[in-house]
């Protein structure tokens, strides 16, 4: 597995300039949603990583291994199991970033991706709360792994949209 951190963390601080400043084959997800709560009480419920397995498909069979509550931070590891498609399958993440209640990174180290680094951006707005989530990914066996992708796409963005549907019931949206 290749490190592209500081490829990544480049093309963060310039992806509104240059939008094309992905490294081939990284693939970027956008969501924003805006949240009726203030900053601190979204921030709060996304620093509790037991609140992860509300926001994710019963379909992923999705599991926190590391014992909780986990004290969140940067460099903290957790682990996860989860099955797509029927095929178990473990996940490790690491807190790259952890800047309370504005935002926070997370990445794989150990999982199906080549790359999957996710952040999430809290920013008050009259009360309400936008949250984005950003998460540039790339497929194992790049240039092969790429004829999955239409596939991969689509169930990154069925997990978004589960997300979406899940915190408006949560947060009574």
């Amino acid at each position: 597995m290749s490190d592209y951190s500081e490829v990544i963390r480049a093309h963060r601080r310039d992806h509104l300039s240059r939008p094309l400043s992905l490294p081939r084959g990284v693939h970027r997800h956008f969501e924003s949603t805006l949240l009726p709560l203030p900053l601190e009480q979204v921030f709060d419920f996304f620093s509790k990583a037991e609140n992860l397995q509300a926001l994710t498909p019963a379909e992923l069979d999705f599991r926190i291994l590391t014992p909780l509550p986990i004290a969140m931070g940067q460099g903290t590891l957790i682990d996860y199991k989860l099955k797509l498609n029927g095929i178990p399958f473990g996940w490790r993440t690491r807190i790259a970033h952890w800047d309370p209640p504005y935002g926070f990174v997370d990445e794989q180290l150990k999982g199906p991706y080549s790359i999957w680094h996710h952040t999430h951006t809290f920013a008050d707005e009259g009360g309400k709360t936008r949250m984005d989530d950003e998460v540039l990914y790339k497929l194992p066996l790049w240039p092969l792994g790429e004829v999955a992708y239409p596939f991969v796409k689509g169930k990154v963005e069925g997990i978004f949209r589960y997300r979406r549907k899940r915190l408006k019931e949560i947060f009574g949206v």
